[in-house]
């Protein structure tokens, strides 16, 4: 028997139906995911299932007794309560004297009051009576998984953290049937990888909606997608659905293609006139009342977004580079000896917890704060654009134009004026949502709006702090698509691990106490890097951007790591060679020509000068070419 069921649940808001007639059976052990492009309808499904929202027709099943725990996409409440007092509201009647009775305790050990003894002696008691000592461990016990503060003031903390105590408070109450919108957004890698091993041990029914590839392969046991108000049920693993989903959109447009084909046929007959009139061919006229109708009601998939990026003017070759930069916030130390060289066409993906300083980090590079030792040597010619996952550029109270604009009705983008509309429209804005105010808009196409007002500057110098976050899978493909070819420099911060592997080309990664390791490749090839080392017997660190091991005796130089800057010298050193090798060939051969020695001494000796330097030159590259080959 299922948990919950949907029969011909029909939701709408305005002229578009959200949900049209859709059913839906959820078993327990089952983990399902619900993808959909933004705007289709997913949140409001989920706020359905939750009894947030009552559908218009239909009926909404749910087993007596079931526990539905529902964590919304965007975190809207902001309390000065506890996380303690949070995450304890999610046991309902009982949270609240769960609160009462962590307050007491904590009281207690500051003050020896009788009044205070007495309290928790009654609470004690109440818990007792309500069974309500295992309620009180078990939020200890999900804030402790989730490294949570209990005594830390809700308000106080930032989005993902935030976004984390929502998230215990959605666990605490052991649902049967827990809802998760975009459940990954703001929370670092080693959250997420929590999340991904308690879910696949949790025993209740699972619905959730994510982007995150990586997130959705582990986990997901069928797929359902919600697509112009039809649901539909995908078994099988994420990259079963996206094969299968191919192909049925191929046949789909091979039968509109057909339809539109046959309608236009009957309209052009149609239009003869007298004939198509005549008794015997009413049977044919009411038929093409019925394609006509058909062709109203079929609602045709979206387009895909159209990004583009204006690259701007080329850079100097370096963007920055970084001697011994150390920098602390009292005793927190944040970067410690960093030194590292960034140059154009570099894509450097940023990795670490929140709260590390990934960002305190950027703004080093970019100069909006010193360091406390050591410098920063920046390029010329920066065109800098910066995407902020708070959104905050974005203002809320403009319109969706005026946001792009700032009042104006056109655009300047890659050299070309265009009209504010038609360059909307390749973010899949809609006309009639140009006017709307950014306040109304969901998570992922607040995200496409920012992406609309960054791409519409020229950048080299692009600085993407969580672009992924409520993007729907198409649209995160096209992105990464777009900064794959992107011929500037990209400095990306993401906890989406397939994003980082299939755009960045090394990495920066905060291994703690301030020390940041380089790497060659993105998430995966750090991770391989990682294992391999927590393999290996430990040894002593160094103090310095990457951390490399001291090698044992019998270790050579080739078994070596090299760093990212070793590795980009190795690899520009047969061409170096290739070059002198072909000086070095033209000189000799200048040297035996017979009117050589005929020349001004002046210039005889400046061409063996520049041989023999030749010389030195190739044998110090060969020689660095064998100290730097693994």
């Amino acid at each position: 028997m299922p948990l919950l069921r949907l029969n011909k649940v029909s939701l709408a808001f305005g002229h578009k139906a959200l949900l049209d007639s859709i059913d839906l059976e959820l078993q327990r052990g089952e983990r399902v995911c619900l993808v959909g492009r933004n705007g289709e309808g997913k949140s409001s499904l989920m706020r359905v299932l939750s009894s947030e929202v009552v559908p218009d027709d239909g009926e909404v099943w749910i087993r007596p007794g079931m526990r539905i725990a529902y964590l919304a996409q965007e975190v809207g409440m902001d309390s000065n309560d506890t996380v303690f007092d949070v995450v304890a509201a999610g046991l309902s009647g009982l949270g609240q004297l769960v609160s009462d009775y962590h307050h007491t305790v904590t009281e207690l050990e500051h003050s020896d009051d009788p009044a205070i003894l007495q309290k928790l002696s009654d609470l004690q008691q109440a818990l007792e009576a309500a069974n309500g000592w295992q309620l009180e461990q078990r939020v200890e016990t999900v804030l402790s998984r989730l490294e949570l503060d209990s005594d830390a003031v809700f308000h106080s903390l930032s989005g993902g953290w935030r976004r984390r105590v929502m998230l215990a408070r959605a666990l605490v109450c052991d649902p049967d049937v827990l809802l998760l919108d975009e459940p990954t957004n703001h929370l670092d890698i080693e959250a997420i990888t929590w999340l991904e091993e308690f879910m696949v041990e949790y025993s209740g029914a699972l619905l959730f909606v994510s982007h995150d590839r990586a997130f959705v392969r582990r986990l997901s046991t069928r797929m359902i997608e919600l697509d112009r108000g039809q649901l539909t049920s995908w078994p099988g693993s994420y990259d079963d659905y996206v094969r299968r989903k191919a192909e049925q959109l191929e046949v789909e447009a091979r039968h509109n293609a057909l339809f539109d084909k046959k309608l236009s046929q009957e309209e052009a007959w149609i239009r003869q006139g007298i004939k198509a009139r005549r008794t015997r061919n009413e049977g044919r006229v009411r038929a093409l009342q019925v394609l006509r109708e058909q062709y109203r009601e079929r609602r045709n998939r979206a387009g895909n977004a159209r990004l583009q990026l204006d690259g701007g003017e080329q850079s100097g070759k370096l963007i920055f580079e970084a001697e011994d930069v150390s920098l602390s916030f009292g005793e927190n130390k944040v970067i410690s000896n960093l030194s590292t060289t960034v140059l154009r066409g570099d894509r450097i993906g940023i990795i670490g917890p929140n709260g590390v300083g990934k960002s305190t980090l950027i703004k080093v590079l970019l100069g909006e704060l010193e360091p406390d030792s050591g410098h920063v040597r920046r390029g010329t010619r920066q065109q800098v654009a910066y995407f902020d996952q708070q959104r905050e550029q974005l203002n809320a109270e403009k319109s969706v134009m005026d946001n792009v604009a700032d009042g104006s009705q056109h655009v300047l983008v890659n050299g070309r004026d265009r009209h504010v509309a038609s360059y909307l429209r390749d973010f899949l804005f809609p006309a009639e949502r140009l006017q709307s105010p950014v306040s109304t808009l969901s998570g992922g196409e607040r995200n496409r709006l920012l992406l609309a007002r960054l791409f519409a500057k020229p950048a080299n110098l692009l600085v993407m702090d969580e672009p992924t976050n409520d993007l729907d899978v198409e649209t995160l493909e096209l992105l990464e698509e777009l900064l794959m070819d992107y011929h500037g420099t990209l400095l990306l911060v993401s906890h989406d691990r397939a994003f980082l592997d299939n755009v960045v080309t090394s990495t920066l990664v905060f291994e703690g106490a301030g020390v940041i390791g380089e790497y060659v490749g993105g998430y995966s090839d750090w991770l391989r890097h990682k294992k391999t080392a927590d393999d290996k017997p430990a040894r002593k660190k160094t103090t310095g951007t990457s951390v490399k091991s001291t090698p044992d005796p019998v270790e050579t130089a080739k078994t070596r790591k090299l760093s990212y800057k070793d590795q980009r010298e190795l690899d520009a050193l047969p061409g170096k060679i290739e070059q002198l090798e072909t000086e070095q060939a033209q000189l000799q051969a200048t040297m035996g020509d017979a009117g050589f020695y005929q020349q001004s001494h002046e210039q005889v000796n400046e061409t063996l000068e520049r041989l023999q330097a030749v010389e030195e030159e190739l044998e110090a590259c060969f020689g660095r070419w064998e100290t730097l080959e693994p």
